[in-house]
């Protein structure tokens, strides 16, 4: 993810398109003071579209989501359904704050700021849900009930308002407590570990705990190549963008940069995620299988 100071984001804003960087910026866009490759995009009557790629993928996505919702549906009978149902949902509405949060869409900065609080805390608690349904398999409560549901939904909105109102007060300065951010080296601590680090905490603890779900309950490695293939893919996604991204919008004078392929590899990611949940709640597992977990 770069070399930086912990809690710096210059570096990252400098080297890559993140919704973060629009509350570290005094004019609430991409702009700031780190410099960098600018995306050009397009031009339009009232400004420019800057980053038309990501927006037409986020739409994708949220086709792509929406299908699998659908699909979701119809398996009456597997386990952690609606918990499924919850992660894409928060998934979909993550790609519509991202349309205009990294889209460099022409909007009010006050706008812009608002999609951004949505996108950062849709970040924390889409993976704190996908996280969740990694615990469900283990049965702790029966899966598709109002307890169920209502603590994931609970917890995760606790954690969406919370990275929101710091997103907005460090965007909005309200309290003035973050108004340092826009210096260099528009330092955050409190965003750094919301955005960077407990996101990641989250996706590990969930690879693990559905590894030793499959591989100690069910006894099987194939639905391991869906879940193995989803953490590449994302980790793709985030070395596009953290790492290439420069070289990309260089090399291409600002017509695409990373973003467009972390937007790309991380719906891959979470298609091959489904496509995990899906294969190991089908009902043709061996019998002997442990009843713990997935079935």
């Amino acid at each position: 993810m770069g070399s930086t100071n912990f809690g710096n984001f210059e570096d990252f804003c400098r080297d890559s398109t993140l919704p973060v960087c629009n509350v570290l910026s005094r004019t609430h866009n991409q702009d700031g003071n780190w410099g960098g490759c600018q995306l050009q995009g397009i031009t339009l009557k009232n400004g420019h579209i800057g980053n038309l790629g990501s927006i037409l993928l986020c739409g994708i996505a949220i086709a792509v989501s929406a299908f699998l919702l659908f699909r979701t549906e119809r398996k009456k009978a597997a386990v952690g359904r609606r918990e499924m149902q919850l992660f894409l949902l928060s998934f979909i509405i993550l790609e519509i704050a991202e349309i205009f949060s990294v889209g460099v869409f022409p909007l009010p900065s006050t706008v812009r700021i608002a999609f951004t609080g949505i996108h950062l805390g849709m970040i924390i608690a889409g993976s704190w849900i996908l996280l969740m349904n990694a615990v469900v398999g283990y049965q702790l409560l029966d899966d598709g009930t109002p307890m169920s549901l209502g603590l994931i939904t609970i917890s995760a909105a606790v954690l969406f308002v919370g990275t929101g109102y710091i997103t907005l007060d460090t965007g909005y300065n309200w309290t003035r407590e973050f108004e340092s951010s826009y210096q260099s080296p528009n330092r955050n601590i409190a965003l750094y570990v919301l955005y960077q680090l407990a996101p990641l905490v989250f996706l590990v603890a969930f690879y693990v705990l559905e590894a030793i779900l499959v591989i100690r309950v069910l006894g099987e490695l194939r639905p391991m190549i869906y879940l193995t293939s989803a953490a590449l893919l994302f980790a793709l996604g985030q070395i596009f963008n953290y790492v290439i991204s420069p070289y990309i919008c260089r090399g291409t004078a600002g017509k695409i940069d990373g973003a467009l392929f972390e937007t790309l590899l991380t719906l891959a990611a979470v298609i091959m995620i489904w496509t995990f949940w899906s294969s190991i709640t089908e009902d043709d597992w061996p019998t002997a299988a442990p009843v713990t977990g997935y079935s």
